[in-house]
């Protein structure tokens, strides 16, 4: 995997460079119509839902978090909990997920958020050779391997989704 195609400028683009990580972007048209921005991203660039991520915040009651799973299955807020060490969770207001991030719903990135947060990557990452995540805006994503996105995040793994 070599660098970018295509034009970037992001804030996980540029973590991803200060922090020289090997990386390809992938840009597709956004449809705002869309009903999932995850499985919009795996139709458009002709990926299984299974390769795709997205990347969803959540409220531990003492703070916020980042959950990162398959487009195609949902988060298991007890799961995530338990992985995180915290009674309960639920999802982040999506104003509250845009302002902690510094980026806009539908294009929030694991990577290159205003401040790095406890983050938990689904388990079953951990059986590809790269993944896609969002870029840090709609209609580009990043493919990465699953080892420096949690090194990069300074994640843990654990089965989050269902």
């Amino acid at each position: 995997m070599g660098k970018q195609k295509g034009a970037a400028g992001t804030l996980a683009t540029t973590a991803l460079d200060r922090a020289k990580m090997s990386y390809e972007l992938h840009a597709y048209e956004h449809d705002p119509q869309a009903d999932s921005y995850g499985l919009e991203a795996a139709a458009s660039l002709g990926r299984r839902p299974d390769e795709v991520f997205k990347t969803l915040i959540v409220d531990t009651g003492a703070g916020l978090a980042v959950a990162v799973v398959p487009v195609d299955r949902q988060l298991d807020l007890k799961a995530t909990a338990t992985a995180l060490g915290v009674k309960r969770v639920s999802m982040a207001e999506p104003g509250v997920a845009e302002r902690s991030s510094g980026m806009v719903v539908g294009g929030i990135s694991p990577v290159g958020q205003r401040k790095l947060l406890p983050t938990v990557l689904d388990s079953s990452m951990r059986s590809l050779p790269t993944v896609l995540v969002s870029g840090g805006r709609r209609g580009l994503d990043v493919e990465l391997d699953p080892d420096d996105l949690a090194h990069l995040t300074r994640a843990m793994f654990a089965p989050i989704a269902r």
